[in-house]
């Protein structure tokens, strides 16, 4: 009877268990569509922004912004690694990670020094068991982007970037595809790649895009009050447009990713409860035999 007592006990902590991943699952549905319509709406922003930006490289003005300068030799760069603040969200985090740390290798190998900074507490736990070089951090991001708190750490590597001390910062971020399908990217944020794809040419997703191409189309503008203060203006909006916009489809990723990642834990645990019952009932079975058949021998030899 030992024997069954325990399969009961472990029959009842998986079904407690499959109650907590069906709640966990029913909660990340309902902030999915929150963090998709949030990261949706932010889309036509982001694409605009660099739309104009990716103009802006076309028409010369007559002032060129830090921004778009591109340097002569790269020794330094600036990594901003946007993870998740929980876990439990399949291979979210790990994929993301996975490829930054690919990237850390590469750069390692060419001899250029790498500083980095987190966006999610698990690129900052990830980054200090590695020992990388954590320059700033903002951790306990919530359920909504602020980019008021983002800012604070992304200007690090900016200041950096103004001041010399790096020659290019990237953003690693996770794209969200759709619900089933999240992809990480490793993109370089500063200076502008150049070459940004012309969205009249390749369609409104082509702006997502940073490989090069041609535009067929002259672009030129009319400042107001000048060309410093507008292009300045601009490419602030469009460095924090961009920060947001990673975040917010993070977001959107990792609920997405959450949702399946407890469906899959719930269904799991359904199949197991059914075969520990299966179990549970020929031992159960098999005890009551053996009992009757004692029974019997006892009665016979009276």
């Amino acid at each position: 009877m030992a024997g069954i007592k325990e399969i009961r006990t472990k029959i009842k902590s998986v079904q407690n268990t499959r109650k907590i991943t069906k709640a966990m699952e029913m909660v990340a549905a309902s902030k999915m569509r929150k963090a998709q319509d949030r990261m949706r709406a932010g889309r036509p922003y982001a694409m605009k922004v660099r739309a104009i930006a990716a103009h802006l490289m076309q028409a010369h003005p007559d002032y060129t912004h830090p921004y778009m300068v591109e340097s002569s030799e790269t020794k330094a760069v600036g990594i901003i690694v946007v993870s998740t603040d929980k876990g439990l969200c399949g291979g979210l985090n790990t994929n993301i990670l996975r490829l930054v740390l690919g990237s850390l290798r590469d750069f390692d190998e060419k001899g250029v020094s790498t500083q980095l900074t987190a966006l999610g507490s698990k690129a900052a736990g990830t980054i200090a068991r590695i020992g990388g070089k954590l320059v700033s951090q903002e951790i306990g991001l919530g359920d909504e982007p602020n980019l008021e708190r983002l800012i604070g750490a992304v200007k690090v590597q900016l200041d950096d970037y103004m001041a010399g001390k790096v020659n290019a910062v990237y953003l690693a971020s996770t794209r969200f595809i759709n619900t089933m399908k999240q992809e990480p990217t490793f993109i370089r944020l500063l200076p502008l790649p150049t070459g940004l794809k012309d969205p009249f040419q390749v369609g409104d997703e082509g702006i997502e895009n940073n490989e090069a191409s041609t535009s067929q189309y002259g672009w030129d503008y009319i400042y107001e009050p000048d060309a410093k203060s507008v292009i300045d203006d601009l490419l602030h909006r469009y460095v924090e447009g961009l920060i947001y916009q990673a975040v917010a489809e993070n977001m959107a990723s990792e609920q997405s990713a959450r949702m399946v990642a407890m469906k899959a834990a719930s269904d799991n645990a359904k199949s197991v409860i059914g075969e520990l019952e299966l179990v549970y009932n020929k031992t159960r079975q098999a005890a009551i035999t053996e009992e009757i058949s004692e029974i019997v021998g006892g009665a016979a030899a009276v």
